[in-house]
């Protein structure tokens, strides 16, 4: 297996931070809608620190440990390492969120 071309690798970087940043505010919108969290250690977090200091400090982490995959982007698992988390919140943020939102939308247009 060969790395991928850093073109490549900086796509998927960016596609990791654009879905850090709307896990980010949909889960900001959603708590403030009465939703709850989906993750337990990001609730308990939420609970002690408050939704906005909770999810900065969780999204930074999460950036964090994006930039290291690009500084480590010569790697030959750096590329599926950010294919495996951009499908992982795709799967468990971005679907979810986008469904409950758009219910929430749909139910707000009804009333």
């Amino acid at each position: 297996m060969r790395p991928l071309p850093e073109r490549a690798v900086r796509v998927l970087v960016c596609l990791n931070v654009a879905l850090q940043v709307f896990d980010g505010a949909a889960t900001y919108v959603g708590l403030h809608a009465g939703m709850a969290e989906g993750n337990p250690l990001l609730a308990w977090v939420l609970g002690h620190v408050g939704p906005a200091s909770a999810l900065v400090l969780f999204k930074l982490e999460a950036c964090a440990c994006l930039l290291l995959l690009w500084h480590v982007r010569a790697s030959k698992l750096a590329g599926p390492a950010l294919v495996l988390s951009a499908a992982v919140y795709v799967v468990c943020s971005l679907a979810p969120w986008a469904v409950a939102l758009a219910t929430l939308h749909l139910e707000y247009m009804a009333s």
